[in-house]
C-alpha cells in the first residue's frame, strides 16, 4: 500500500492501494509506526478517571452534555487549524469580503489571545502540529508547538477548555518523552497555553494577559510518566486486544444504470 498525507484536521495517514482506487482510513485514535498501530496519548488518557466534578456537571447539564462537548471540541479544532495557518504565515480575517463574520467571536479572541502571547514571547518555530511516538511508551501524539522562547527548548499545547485537567499534564509531558525520543533533545520546559483562562491583566514575571495564561508542570517530568504508565496499564487491562477499526471506501464511482 501507498501512503499519502491528508490534511492536518484528519490528523492520520490514507493507506491508498497501487491502482488508487481503493483507500483505507485508519481509526483516528491510532497512528501507525514501522507496520505498528500506536493508540494516541489522548485515547489512552481517556481512561483517566473523570471524578467527582464530572459526575456532579453530567448531572447538571443533562442531555445537554452531549451538545456541549462537541461543540467545545469544534471550537477547540477551529482555533488550532487557526494558529496552524497563522503561524505558516497566512492571513486571517475575522470579516469576510462581503462584511460577514468568518468565525465565531469566542473562537476569533482565542485565537486572538494566542497572537497576544506570539507577538509578545517572539518564539523561534521549531514545530508545529508535529507527529511523535514513542517506541517507550508504545504511544504517539501530535504536539501543537515545539519553540524556542529566550535560549530554551518548550513543548507546548494549546487548550481552550473551561478547565486545566489534570490529564493536559501528562499529555503535555509523554509528548515531551515523545520529542526527546524522535529528536533526541529534551525540552527544558513544558506548558499548557490556556486560550481561556480566567486571567484578567498581565503579571509581572509570569507568562499571562487578558484571558490567557501559560501553566507549566506541577509534578516533576517523572512524577508524570509514572502516572501515564499507570493510565496506559488501565488501557490494555480494558482493551486487551486493542487494534485501529479501518474504514475501506472506493475512489472512483461512475453510474452502470
Amino acid at each position: 500500500m501507498k501512503k499519502r498525507n491528508v490534511k492536518k484536521r484528519y490528523n492520520r495517514i490514507l493507506e491508498i492501494s497501487e491502482d488508487a482506487k481503493q483507500i483505507t482510513l485508519p481509526d483516528s485514535r491510532y497512528y501507525r509506526r514501522n507496520g505498528l498501530y500506536y493508540p494516541s496519548v489522548t485515547y489512552v488518557l481517556s481512561c483517566y478517571p473523570k471524578g467527582k466534578f464530572f459526575e456532579d456537571w453530567l448531572k447538571k447539564v443533562g442531555y445537554s452534555s452531549e451538545y456541549i462537548v462537541r461543540k467545545a471540541s469544534e471550537d477547540g479544532t477551529q482555533v488550532h487549524e487557526m494558529i496552524e495557518d497563522y503561524l505558516n504565515n497566512k492571513e486571517l480575517n475575522f470579516l469576510s469580503p462581503t462584511g460577514s463574520p468568518q468565525y465565531d467571536p469566542m473562537v476569533w479572541q482565542m485565537f486572538l489571545r494566542f497572537v497576544e502571547w506570539w507577538e509578545t514571547y517572539k518564539p523561534t518555530l521549531l514545530e508545529t502540529e508535529v507527529h511523535l511516538f514513542s517506541d517507550e511508551l508504545k504511544v504517539a501524539g501530535t504536539c501543537d508547538l515545539v519553540c524556542e522562547i529566550d535560549g530554551e527548548l518548550w513543548v507546548i499545547d494549546f487548550k481552550t477548555s473551561n478547565n486545566i485537567q489534570t490529564t493536559y499534564e501528562l499529555q503535555t509531558a509523554v509528548y515531551t518523552q515523545c520529542y526527546k525520543e524522535c529528536y533526541g533533545k529534551m525540552a527544558d520546559r513544558q506548558g499548557i497555553l490556556w486560550l481561556k483562562s480566567k486571567r484578567r491583566k498581565p503579571v509581572e514575571g509570569k507568562m499571562q494577559g487578558k484571558g490567557w495564561e501559560m501553566v507549566e508542570m506541577k509534578r516533576t517530568h517523572e512524577e508524570n510518566l509514572d502516572i501515564f504508565l499507570t493510565v496506559k496499564k488501565l488501557f490494555d487491562l480494558e482493551n486487551p486486544r486493542h487494534s485501529p477499526i479501518f474504514t475501506e471506501f472506493r475512489t472512483q464511482v461512475k453510474r452502470k444504470y
